[in-house]
């Protein structure tokens, strides 16, 4: 026994091992982020240039984000088979693709092609990050989910800016095309050195309470807590989903997008102000509830959330035309939305 204890022990991977995981994971999120949250920026110009009107525009972030969710199951069963660093760096080809197609796409069939091929990659990548970050970290789930899915929420933080200046300096062909390549180089690098863990690699959990064993995905789909948690999810998105696509024209419609506003020390335009801090929170918020969770549980975790989630949009629908309410309050929404991204892969986790 004590030699069967110290070939476990020897199997254990060091810490640096798997929070270097954890990072490449992260920055990979990063890379996929502006498909998402950077789309709002383009709206306006692709209208601008075509006229094809915003609500057949926003069809292609409908698409976007149809392939990137409702594909996961199938994409995390491939990710099983076959391994992160095979199917992550495969879908940094696909996220780059789809921003080319974009840079010139001439007809709204083709930007939706676009669309559906960035949601197939980045639905790969999210899904594929958070994954491995859960198998390295069952003593920390909240954290490692919420570290993670932090790359996703604010890393176009650090792109909005640029985006935005090279869409007025150089068109928002320009930007889909350099952007989509840079995006799509980096993942394709860095995933090729993500791995899963071997078994014996990690410690147990210990920290949350969790079920005695994996469930089979059709065990899963037998057990109440997993609908329960689908619809719970599938409304506070839609919340947050509707933010990100429509925050630009609300600002536009209220003709505040350009009014400056100054905040912490800040001054930027509304619209600018509003992305660039809800990016931030929207990253910072993940990790923050994530760690929240181990310690007071999923379930309390939610409730906080969520309530100041419904407070925060209902608050915003009723005061968007006051340029430093829109930006505060947008970044209410925000700070309280993201965090089902570390939440709910932590507790399907537990279960």
């Amino acid at each position: 026994m004590a030699i069967a204890a110290g070939s476990a022990e020897r199997a254990r991977a060091s810490e640096g091992t798997r929070w270097g995981q954890l990072i490449f994971g992260i920055i990979c999120m990063v890379m996929i982020a502006n498909l998402q949250y950077g789309w709002t920026l383009f709206v306006g110009p692709i209208d601008q240039k075509y006229h094809w009107g915003r609500a057949a525009i926003q069809v292609a972030f409908t698409i976007f984000v149809l392939t990137e969710t409702w594909l996961v199951p199938i994409e995390g069963y491939l990710i099983d088979r076959f391994g992160p660093r095979a199917m992550i760096s495969g879908s940094g080809v696909l996220v780059a693709i789809a921003w080319v197609i974009n840079s010139v796409a001439d007809s709204l069939p083709l930007l939706y092609l676009g669309a559906a091929i960035g949601g197939i990659g980045a639905g790969v990548i999210y899904g594929g990050s958070v994954g491995n970050a859960l198998k390295w970290f069952p003593d920390r789930r909240g954290l490692a989910a919420g570290l993670t899915a932090a790359g996703f929420g604010a890393g176009s933080a650090l792109t909005v800016i640029p985006i935005a200046n090279m869409i007025a300096s150089s068109g928002y062909q320009a930007a889909f095309l350099w952007f989509g390549l840079v995006q799509g180089l980096v993942v394709v690098l860095v995933g090729l050195m993500l791995r899963a863990p071997e078994p014996g690699e990690v410690p147990p959990s210990q920290a949350v309470q969790q079920s005695r064993r994996d469930y089979e995905w059709q065990e899963v789909l037998k057990t109440p807590p997993f609908y329960v948690m689908y619809v719970m999810f599938v409304a506070v998105g839609a919340g947050g989903l509707m933010a990100i696509a429509q925050l630009a024209p609300i600002a536009n419609d209220y003709k505040i997008a350009n009014i400056p506003v100054s905040l912490v020390g800040l001054t930027l335009p509304a619209l600018t102000f509003a992305l660039t801090i809800d990016r931030v929170l929207n990253g910072i918020c993940r990790p923050f509830f994530g760690w929240v969770s181990d310690q007071i549980g999923r379930e309390n975790t939610m409730f906080v959330a969520f309530m100041l989630e419904g407070i925060g949009i209902y608050a915003l629908l009723y005061f968007a035309n006051n340029p430093v309410l829109f930006v505060i309050l947008s970044g209410v929404v925000f700070f309280a939305w993201g965090e089902i991204y570390s939440l709910f892969p932590a507790t399907c986790t537990d279960l």
